[in-house]
């Protein structure tokens, strides 16, 4: 219970901090642009959804391009994550796949997603396996190194304890290494979830043709842009809800771990 307590209440100053941030640096740009048709304030975008005359549609289609694009998030941080943890599992094992993966990993990495976006459509035909390898992606690369930095964060003298006990590296990984390495798996966790919001909305863009993503897209073509900021605002209410979520779970279970 205290750790619960201890994780609502940091979620929780995370939360005010944030968005009083967020906030500040709205108006601020609002402010400096100085153009009414373009730039719309939280006062405008509260008037479209909640006073505006179709403010209850407009509301009933957010929610209804939200729950696609978190759907597609879910599918790209599951794969990314498990993506992540595998690879880096083989790389603590063995340093000749480190050699190979490591090197491939950061030249990707470099590349633009926006560009392999077309690539990865000709290569796999599947809708959900286009939309799983984009947001994966993005997930993939921050926490694989994250995740072997904390299976190496190992002492040496825990080390020396399960070679003693006849323990060899595949022990040593599930015994004491992914115990060991739950802060940088959560680190990982919480720096995830927005990325792989942020490549469901690309999928979505450049592939699917529907939720946010397309959403906030074909509002832009048509100059909506009550709806864009209103788009952009969900978004981003939804990702600091999932990264706050991550951090309660974080504060949970590791106040729990011996």
């Amino acid at each position: 219970m205290r750790g619960l307590t201890a994780g609502l209440g940091k979620a929780l100053g995370t939360a005010l901090l944030m968005l009083a941030i967020l906030t500040t640096v709205w108006v601020v740009s609002v402010a400096l642009v100085d153009n009414t048709f373009v730039a719309k304030g939280p006062a405008e975008v509260y008037e479209f959804l909640f006073t505006a005359d179709d403010a209850a549609e407009t509301r009933a289609q957010l929610a209804a391009a939200l729950g696609v694009t978190l759907g597609d998030a879910a599918i790209g941080f599951v794969a990314g994550m498990l993506a992540a943890t595998v690879a880096a599992a083989l790389i603590v094992l063995s340093r000749p796949i480190e050699t190979a993966v490591l090197p491939v990993a950061l030249i990707l990495r470099a590349v633009p997603l926006i560009a392999l976006t077309p690539i990865i459509r000709l290569l796999f035909s599947d809708e959900l396996v286009r939309v799983a390898v984009v947001s994966g992606i993005v997930v993939l690369f921050p926490a694989l190194v994250n995740i072997v930095q904390g299976l190496r964060s190992v002492s040496a003298q825990m080390s020396d304890v399960v070679h003693v006990y006849g323990g060899g590296p595949l022990a040593l990984l599930v015994r004491v290494a992914f115990p060991s390495a739950l802060p940088a798996l959560f680190a990982s966790l919480r720096i995830s979830v927005p990325g792989a919001i942020t490549g469901a909305l690309l999928a979505e863009w450049l592939i699917t043709g529907r939720g946010i993503g397309s959403l906030v897209v074909n509002a832009v073509g048509r100059s909506e842009n009550n709806l864009v900021w209103a788009c952009v605002l969900v978004v981003t209410l939804a990702s600091l809800t999932l990264y706050l979520l991550a951090q309660i779970a974080e504060s949970l279970i590791l106040s729990r771990r011996p």
